[in-house]
């Protein structure tokens, strides 16, 4: 299949609609100046074939998306005991929510919601130097050095009060082992890594190659742990529009509210979407369109 023609027609479509509804994440000020009017996509096949239109190489605030990678690697580091502490069941709430917490003794309902990256990022902060690593593992997964934007980082921290309560929440019932302000400053940067299309279409590419590294032909996640991971995107990656996705666009996604979104066609392709602009959901508007778009022109879908 010749992809870049069709990620040509998307951005063709969707131009007209640049900017034109949804909001840009302002609870975070550093992501409030973001021009809302951009669009970029690319694709990266299981046999390395790659394909970008738009607004692909415009690097910008990944936020959430960091949370598969700091998944990852928990996964790799702890193993199925990684999952003491942490569920892997849909919130039905809102990403930041303490009531579900309190009610559940502080034990977060999945990985992807804030509190749930928030226990993680503990246990990558017991085992080592997780930012760093975290750096490290993304550098190679997209072939090219990756950073933290600091600016975005000090103003994640400066506003993050809810997440500061999360954290202090979960230490209540003796969930968090670590510092609560050290386990936030490297949460706060791995939500803060710059990146774009090209490199997350990259990064993602273990994702539908059974967990290989799409460089270095070594297992990242086991051919299991890949699946699960798979699983969770689907079933819990996109806030409270997981179902809607599925329902939509039939793959396993996971969203951030600086704009992105990245999916897997399992043994196809990984793919990521950008467009600042968000629905009420805290999912990019355009980009949800565009993925949509996506699997009705190609038919690919896990179902």
């Amino acid at each position: 299949m010749q992809f870049q023609p069709i990620l040509e027609d998307i951005v063709a479509t969707l131009q007209p609609q640049l900017g034109a509804a949804g909001r840009v994440a302002d609870y975070i000020p550093a992501l409030a100046r973001v021009p809302a009017a951009q669009f970029g996509i690319a694709l990266r096949t299981c046999d390395g074939q790659e394909a970008a239109a738009g607004d692909c190489r415009v690097p910008f605030s990944i936020q959430s998306i960091s949370k598969l990678f700091a998944l990852t690697m928990g996964m790799r580091v702890m193993g199925d005991a990684l999952w003491q502490r942490i569920g892997r069941e849909p919130s039905g709430n809102p990403f930041n929510s303490l009531v579900q917490l309190e009610a559940e003794q502080g034990t977060p309902r999945n990985p992807f919601i804030n509190a749930g990256a928030i226990a993680v990022t503990d246990r990558l902060v017991s085992h080592g130097d997780a930012k760093a690593e975290m750096l490290t593992l993304l550098s190679g997964l997209c072939n090219e050095p990756v950073h933290f934007d600091e600016e975005v980082a000090a103003s994640e921290a400066a506003t993050g009060f809810r997440n500061i309560a999360l954290g202090n929440f979960m230490k209540s019932f003796g969930k968090i082992d670590n510092d609560v302000a050290t386990v936030l400053d490297v949460y706060f940067h791995h939500c803060a890594l710059a990146m774009n299309c090209v490199q997350l279409a990259r990064a993602t590419g273990y994702l539908c190659r059974d967990g290989l590294h799409p460089y270095n032909g070594h297992h990242l996640l086991t051919e299991r742990q890949t699946r699960r991971v798979n699983a969770l995107m689907l079933t819990c990656g996109t806030y409270d529009a997981a179902g809607e996705f599925a329902f939509l666009i039939g793959l396993p996604c996971k969203s951030g509210v600086g704009g992105g979104i990245v999916a897997v066609v399992p043994d196809h392709l990984s793919l990521c979407v950008w467009s600042p602009a968000l629905d009420a959901t805290g999912n990019s508007l355009l980009g949800m369109k565009a993925l949509e778009l996506f699997t009705a022109k190609t038919g690919l879908s896990v179902f």
